[in-house]
């Protein structure tokens, strides 16, 4: 047997990879050897490919000829996953991830029309490259162009026609947008820009907050029209429409998790740009204890949401994770014996066991509206999406005073700004003080890559600062395959918690600054944003690089 003479497996191991292909009908040897039999996939294939004679190849180190990638047609490459790496006169050289496929190669060798040799690679190496060499969705954008269906135009300020019924069944952009989705799913993206350019329609995700551009065919550019009007019709908008900015939104199912999907067009100068904003609608939230919190400032923030009433302020800069604390201090707090009610616009989250209220500001149904509406429902703890007028702190600082806890978002660059802008809103300064019982600000950096980052010495110019460094090294990123090379997966936040006491509460009434109101609390053992972000870098969360660009010098 085969598998005996790579030097892999026992008898043992065999007869249970045996076994698992026994009991899962349809399952292929190599699979079948990866999951049973205990190997990692590159030992396998390597291992294998010196019995049967065939080449190793190190996708993230070598790469496929400019010849080989046109020999064979994106929808093979796509429907038998493998990659065109060599080529000659009478034979094409293919990197797959399973040896003993001879459908495949069959199915090669008939529409190459020449000998077809196989190389091996992990699975996932060859989808990763395969995306990378020919763009995401090229399978259905070249059946688009084959069909003859959508008319091409080199003009770049012509629209295409699309019957709209038609498209709506055309399965080749159906599938070309689903993979667009899908991938920015896989990838832990929270954006998709889809922009129209001079030259080209620019695909970008936006992943741990950064955009990244996604590698796409460069014939996407001549079907850009009927690409962002499927978009359209799946968000219910007028296709017709393409001289105003539109909002809608897309409900759809991946791998079991339902995402919702919020959809934005803007008129631009080669065609409507459209943002879409994927939010899981349900899933595990963050704990509490997951955040990311110093000791200090967890013993603060937990002494605070489990007050009985006063008002919990959470600042920042959109996109700087504020939903995510609030909903994970709404579940600290989310008991059978208290009465919780949002008001949230959109409703980014469904959590079991909460009041949640859509916003709609034209039919009138506005954070002022809810909230009023709320004190007549007996809550015990309420939660406002954002404070954004004079009416609406007013109603969230008077449902403080009269026994209720209040959750809400204000758009400040730092805790302590929170006071100087309720006060610009036209609050009086003697009822902030007397409702507000503390303010969090906070920031996201991008958390280092815990495989591939690495220690170096801390850069002799930070040792002036305010606070004395915890060590002498820090750690900066390096890039491998799991942070698909860019030293970074996944997000923490930076927070700075400050608790009103009766010092602030007097400073507030005396109209003072954002600076004193700020100096008292550091007095008192607040961290500012920036000292958490030394602390987390110290500790290997994130890097210098990352502090610096996400947080100011206080």
């Amino acid at each position: 047997m085969i598998l005996g003479r790579t030097g892999l497996y026992t008898d043992a191991q065999l007869a249970h990879i045996a076994e698992g292909r026994a009991s899962n009908p349809g399952m292929g040897l190599a699979e079948a050897a990866v999951k049973f039999g205990g190997a990692k996939e590159a030992d396998f294939l390597a291992a294998v490919g010196k019995v049967l004679g065939m080449e190793y190849v190190d996708l993230e180190r070598q790469q496929p000829s400019p010849d080989a990638l046109t020999r064979l047609p994106a929808s093979a490459v796509y429907q038998f996953n493998v990659l065109p790496y060599r080529s000659d006169a009478a034979s094409i050289t293919v990197v797959a991830s399973d040896p003993f496929d001879t459908k495949a190669a069959d199915g090669l060798r008939l529409i190459a029309g020449c000998v077809v040799k196989t190389a091996l690679a992990p699975k996932e190496e060859v989808e990763k490259a395969i995306k990378k060499y020919y763009g995401v969705g090229a399978d259905a954008i070249e059946k688009m162009i084959d069909d003859g269906r959508y008319s091409v135009d080199d003009d770049l300020n012509a629209m295409t026609k699309i019957d709209v019924n038609e498209m709506g069944e055309e399965a080749s952009i159906v599938k070309f947008v689903n993979q667009i989705i899908v991938e920015a799913d896989h990838q832990g993206a929270t954006d998709i820009h889809i922009e129209p350019q001079e030259t080209e329609l620019r695909i970008r995700y936006r992943i741990d907050g950064m955009l990244h551009k996604v590698d796409v065919p460069p014939q996407l550019n001549r079907l850009k029209s009927a690409i962002i009007s499927r978009i359209k019709v799946m968000a219910n908008l007028d296709i017709a429409e393409k001289r105003l900015p539109m909002d809608g939104r897309i409900g759809i199912r991946i791998g079991g998790q339902d995402i919702d999907i919020r959809v934005s067009t803007m008129p631009a100068a080669y065609g409507e740009s459209i943002s879409l904003r994927l939010l899981a609608k349900s899933g595990s939230f963050v704990k509490m204890d997951d955040l990311g919190f110093n000791e200090r400032d967890y013993a603060v923030v937990n002494r605070i949401i489990h007050r009985p009433n006063g008002i919990f302020l959470v600042t920042g800069p959109t996109g700087s994770g504020k939903s995510t604390s609030l909903y994970s201090f709404l579940s600290e707090v989310n008991k059978i014996d208290v009465r919780i009610m949002t008001a949230e616009d959109p409703i980014e989250y469904h959590m079991a066991g909460i009041n949640q209220v859509q916003m709609q500001a034209d039919i009138g149904m506005t954070f002022a509206r809810a909230l009023r509406a709320f004190l007549r429902q007996d809550p015990d703890i309420i939660m406002v999406g954002e404070i954004r007028d004079r009416e609406t702190a007013e109603i969230a600082i008077n449902a403080s005073l009269t026994g209720h806890m209040v959750f809400s978002t204000l758009h400040t660059n730092d805790a302590a700004g929170a006071f100087p802008r309720l006060i610009d809103m036209g609050v009086e300064p003697f009822l902030i003080a007397s409702a507000v019982a503390g303010v969090m600000g906070q920031r996201l950096c991008r958390r280092l890559c815990q495989k591939c980052m690495r220690e170096v010495p801390l850069d002799r110019k930070y040792y002036t600062l305010p606070y004395p460094p915890e060590r002498d090294t820090v750690f900066e990123p390096v890039g491998c395959d799991a942070c698909t090379r860019t030293g970074y997966k996944g997000r923490r936040a930076l927070f700075e918690v400050l608790e009103v006491d009766e010092e602030i509460e007097g400073a507030i009434v005396r109209r003072e600054n954002a600076t004193q109101i700020r100096n008292i609390s550091l007095s008192k053992g607040m961290k500012t944003l920036r000292e958490d972000g030394w602390a987390k870098a110290f500790r290997g969360v994130t890097s210098v690089k990352e502090i610096m660009r996400v947080t100011e010098e206080q």
